[in-house]
């Protein structure tokens, strides 16, 4: 138990570089976890005050160009996997307009509890025109008056806190006037997520975290120092990229029970595709 609780703790908080993934997803496979998790758990993200569920159901996977594999499944499609979801308790809804998940996302909504759900949308608008544009047009696109949680999507430069005042102020403005409730950024470099844990206006972080640092921003060692930075602050951290993007899809359990583990991620975001693997997710993260 000794060596095991070594191999645990070097791969989920000193990044142990010199082990194998197979030695670091064999340790977190022996493990066990303190606490008992489901997907449908109500959680709140850091300080904002917005309770939601564990497992986001992503809309996004190899998402670009308004397309995604979700979105491949047509709006009735993918309208009736989040329906699904919603039904088995989860109640966040991860879109984006790069995606073009919104007019999915608007047909699940006219089958639910406005106030039940959480809906995260992101903009790849870097100015203030163009961030006040987007959110004229998603919450059109959303069907909704307001939108829950807005993000700067896929934010790398280490300065973007300096660079993108702009837009940063009109989200701030959005939130006073009830048009989002929360703001904050995606980050895809290790400098862009230094440079959110540090600013007092990153109230949400959609984070890159998997424990082989697959398509992450660092390592996993210094992504979750940096991890423990945002958590200290009272800021909400939402863990996505948990299978790997595909690279753990045959190690599942250990990569959700990494993410669990952590203690750190308010909740996660995973793209299922079909209601059979969204099932057998939930069922995952019940086990681990």
């Amino acid at each position: 138990m000794r060596r095991r609780e070594f191999l645990i703790r070097s791969a989920t908080a000193a990044g142990a570089a010199w082990l194998s993934s197979k030695t670091i997803l064999q340790a977190i496979a022996a493990q066990t976890l303190a606490t008992k998790f489901s997907a449908s758990d109500t959680v709140t993200l850091g300080n904002t005050g917005i309770k939601t569920s564990r497992l986001a159901m992503g809309t996004g996977t190899v998402g670009s160009g308004h397309h995604s594999h979700q979105t491949a499944l047509g709006i009735k499609g993918l309208s009736d996997l989040l329906l699904n979801g919603y039904d088995h308790g989860l109640r966040f809804f991860d879109a984006a307009d790069s995606y073009g998940s919104h007019p999915h996302v608007a047909e699940a909504l006219k089958h639910v509890q406005r106030d039940k759900v959480t809906v995260l949308t992101k903009t790849w608008a870097r100015d203030a025109a163009g961030v006040r544009a987007d959110l004229d047009r998603f919450r059109r696109e959303l069907g909704t008056d307001h939108i829950d949680i807005c993000l700067m999507h896929c934010v790398t430069e280490g300065n973007w806190t300096d660079r993108f005042k702009g837009a940063m102020e009109v989200l701030s403005e959005a939130k006073q006037k009830g048009i989002i409730r929360a703001h904050g950024c995606s980050c895809h470099s290790i400098e862009a997520l230094r440079a959110a844990a540090r600013s007092p206006w990153v109230e949400v972080d959609l984070a890159r975290i998997n424990p082989v640092g697959a398509y992450m921003d660092a390592d996993p060692a210094t992504v979750v120092s940096v991890l423990k930075e945002m958590k200290a602050a009272g800021k909400a951290v939402v863990g996505m990229k948990i299978l790997g993007q595909g690279q753990l899809r045959n190690r599942q359990d250990e990569a959700i029970k990494y993410a669990l583990s952590l203690g750190l991620l308010d909740a996660f975001t995973i793209g299922a595709e079909s209601k059979s693997e969204q099932e057998d997710l939930i069922r995952r993260i019940a086990v681990a």
